[in-house]
């Protein structure tokens, strides 16, 4: 059994399709009883927005939340072509110096990470010859680094691309393809030929304690 942390971060879940089914399917998975003796993994969610509206964090509640959990999984829609604002501040102030990262910042390591995202532009846009000019895959280095500085393997993504205008068939196949993933930690198929987090040790010159740039 493993302790899974859905960390979501959407500016206006009214307007969302995607991230609000995914975030309801959720919750429902977590109340949902376990049949008889058969132990399976726990669910913790965190809304962002709903939970920091005034965009103070609590920085100590955020990092007990992630310490406890085997999967962190960073649920968002892409805007600009990364995370949005409140998520972005998750990663500055949460993933903080000597806690997730530098010297002695061991708190996540060994964990895995999940990003789950949306776009609003179908596949097509993100290849040489759409609008977007690049293969959604050129977007990932700054989740897969952020990742690995701080010992956190990253896991292949679930992304969907053309939320707004995506079927309702689609968006249900979605949901249950992500539910089923949440359920299923660990033992997803390709587990095992994914490769350990990669090593990046920080110099004590690069990050000194006692300075911040």
């Amino acid at each position: 059994m493993a302790h899974v942390l859905v960390l979501a971060a959407h500016p206006d879940l009214r307007l969302s399709r995607v991230n609000r089914g995914l975030l309801e399917a959720a919750r429902e998975l977590a109340a949902r009883p376990a049949e008889g003796s058969t132990t399976r993994n726990t669910l913790e969610l965190r809304d962002l927005y709903a939970l920091y509206p005034d965009y103070v964090i609590d920085v100590p509640a955020e990092q007990a939340s992630a310490a406890r959990a085997d999967l962190i999984v960073w649920q968002h829609p892409i805007q600009w072509y990364a995370a949005p604002p409140l998520m972005k501040l998750w990663f500055d102030e949460v993933l903080a110096l000597g806690w997730a990262y530098g010297q002695n910042g061991t708190a996540l390591r060994g964990k895995d990470v999940w990003l789950v995202a949306s776009t609003g532009g179908a596949e097509s846009a993100y290849r040489p010859d759409g609008y977007n000019r690049y293969f959604f895959d050129a977007f990932l280095p700054p989740y897969e680094q952020t990742a690995a500085l701080c010992g956190l393997r990253f896991l292949p993504p679930l992304v969907l691309h053309g939320a707004h205008g995506m079927a309702a068939a689609q968006l249900a196949a979605h949901r249950a393809a992500y539910l089923d993933r949440l359920a299923s930690y660990p033992g997803w198929p390709e587990m095992a030929e994914l490769d350990d987090c990669p090593a990046c040790e920080v110099p004590q010159g690069d990050r000194p304690e006692a300075v911040r740039p």
